[in-house]
């Protein structure tokens, strides 16, 4: 028989080299043993599946953080005065450990599965090692400097959790192969019963994932709201500079409903938009003023300011990656673009009959408009000749008073309060970050005719999960991208949901089944007519050490007999399917 199928014998054991080689630098075939894994190879396993599991984790995070990336980049800026992209070498490392270490899974798996033992490599364990303490010291900065993000993970939960937990009962169900065999190589009933039961919670549990797991894309199609209205957040800063009139261009060119800009005051009361606190990273100050481009923006006169280009920064910086693609006329365009004035903004809104929303930033103590600061503002906005209504009015300072000067203006604030509190207060409308507002808080501000609107949305996702919660209204800095989702990219009643769960839960039930008896069938039968397993049975109660003296002993008898080569006969007699385990007992 091994004369017959000796291309077979070679391509097996071959496979096996590999695995153990790749996994335990164990390449030679008698370097690899078939006894329990041992206790600390065993906790390196468990260290191996946590460090995935925690990876995993950290992957999702920066997948779904995709949203925010320029405001963490704009974070990094802050801190350090230096404008880069971080999240590339975080992504790149990302990448490369969680592809390192799901492969040591795989491989640990396919040595469970053909009963070898796990004997992981020191290299390995260094490797192991270093992304565990990476990971842990990732998690433990994004919690200390940008903690708010970690509110991303409920929220694109309702995105992705239907398909998530499809994809987990698609991996478990795929497991029941390998517990399969564990449990029929081994006669260990204490052993069956806590592999079985500890399987069969977890498939349990994903049978029942679905009652808690909550959508607003789970819902009627009749009762889907109208489209929201898409804000240009600084304008369309993807394809201009931010906070300049080409940008707020481009934005209109993108059928906007509105815009939204940051908005400072300079030293002689001219309110210009200007999002960081200094001028450095938008424009050239440093070579024009160089002994001055770390004063407050809000030091520099109107001339000054108007002095300066606002646009050769975004060619050289190339934020969002998008200068490439750039016609050579509109890089022209785009270098020559300078510090845009909340008078020109308010002009090109009144122009197109468009919304404008602005966060306005109160000077430094000393500044002259340190107390004018919110009369100056409300000048610009009755001599742009704007109508009142289109204006969103955030800051919350003496309210009463601008009420007063500008009835017509749309009191927004930027702290949810409870729908009585705002009515009392004036306040018409909020402006809230997206996930500061849960779809039961917009279904209740929308009863109370409390219009919302959310910022920064600029992946489709999260614009259809908002779409389906009912908020009236997002702030992007992303319009060319949101245009083009129609509608929202899933949507499915609960009768639809229900029959998709039910029907994925009967046929992963039925093929776990199915592998169970199958492989009980299988491992059975080589059971049967395996004459050395018969004669090992004898060997009760004996240590697994004894019981590899005497697989040595018959093995090598039978070459001296001229029956074959050890290397057949260990392939023929079925060692690779059975552990001492399932021998000795």
């Amino acid at each position: 028989m091994v004369k017959h199928q000796p291309l077979q014998v070679y391509e097996r054991q071959l496979c096996l080299s590999c695995l153990t080689g790749i996994y335990g630098c164990r390449w030679k075939r008698y370097q690899r043993s078939h006894d329990d894994t041992t206790k600390w190879e065993f906790l390196w396993s468990l260290i191996l599946f946590f460090t995935f599991s925690l990876l995993l984790v950290w992957f999702y995070f920066w997948w779904e953080a995709h949203n925010d990336y320029n405001e963490f980049n704009w974070f990094l800026y802050n801190r350090s005065g230096e404008w880069s992209d971080g999240t590339v070498p975080i992504l790149a490392t990302t990448a490369a450990g969680f592809t390192y270490i799901a492969f040591l899974m795989i491989l640990a798996l396919c040595h469970i599965a053909v009963g070898q033992q796990l004997n992981l490599h020191w290299l390995h364990k260094i490797g192991v090692s270093a992304a565990l303490l990476t990971t842990a010291i990732g998690f433990i900065s994004v919690n200390q400097t940008w903690g708010e993000e970690w509110a991303v993970i409920p929220v694109s939960l309702q995105a992705t959790g239907p398909f998530l937990h499809l994809g987990a009962l698609v991996a478990v169900t795929a497991l029941a192969w390998l517990v399969a065999g564990q449990i029929a190589c081994t006669e260990k009933i204490r052993f069956q019963v806590v592999v079985l039961l500890l399987y069969l919670s977890v498939l349990l549990g994903l049978y029942m994932a679905p009652l808690s797991i909550t959508s607003p894309c789970i819902m009627d199609h009749a009762n889907l709201t109208p489209r929201p209205d898409v804000i240009g957040h600084q304008g369309a800063p993807m394809l201009a500079p931010e906070n300049t009139i080409l940008s707020f261009q481009r934005a209109l060119q993108m059928n906007v409903s509105g815009l939204e800009a940051d908005v400072a005051i300079s030293f002689d009361g001219v309110p210009f938009l200007m999002r960081d606190r200094t001028l450095r990273r938008t424009t050239d100050v440093g070579k024009v003023f160089p002994a001055r481009q770390l004063d407050d923006a809000s030091s520099f006169n109107w001339t000054d300011l108007h002095s300066l280009n606002a646009g050769q920064w975004f060619l050289k910086d190339d934020p969002f990656w998008t200068v490439q693609s750039m016609a050579q006329r509109e890089v022209m365009l785009v270098g020559n673009q300078g510090v845009c004035s909340l008078e020109q903004l308010l002009r090109l809104a009144s122009l197109h009959n468009q919304t404008v929303v602005f966060s306005l930033r109160r000077p430094p103590h000393r500044h002259p408009c340190y107390h004018s600061w919110i009369n100056d503002t409300l000048e610009v906005i009755r001599l742009s000749g704007i109508p009142q209504h289109l204006v969103m009015w955030t800051p919350d300072w003496d309210r009463g008073q601008v009420r007063q000067v500008a009835p017509g203006l749309q009191q927004t604030s930027v702290e949810k309060l409870p729908p009585q509190v705002l009515h009392q207060q004036g306040i018409s409308s909020l402006l809230l970050r997206y996930s500061q507002a849960s779809p039961y808080d917009i279904r209740e501000f929308s009863r109370s005719n409390v219009s919302v609107t959310l910022y920064t949305v600029n992946e489709p996702w999260l614009f259809s999960v908002l779409w389906c919660s009912g908020v009236s209204s997002v702030s992007s800095e992303a319009p060319n991208i949101l245009r083009k989702v129609p509608y929202p990219i899933w949507l499915m009643s609960p009768d639809e949901y229900c029959l998709i769960w039910v029907a994925a839960d009967l046929i992963s039930f039925t093929v776990v089944i199915g592998i169970f008896v199958f492989q009980k069938w299988r491992l059975s039968g080589m059971h049967s007519y395996n004459p050395e397993q018969i004669m090992l049975s004898a060997a009760v109660r004996r240590s697994s050490r004894d019981v590899n003296i005497m697989k040595e002993k018959l093995i090598f008898s039978e070459v001296s007999n001229g029956v074959g080569s050890a290397e057949d006969l260990y392939m023929e007699n079925g060692f690779d399917y059975y552990n001492n385990e399932g021998i000795s007992h």
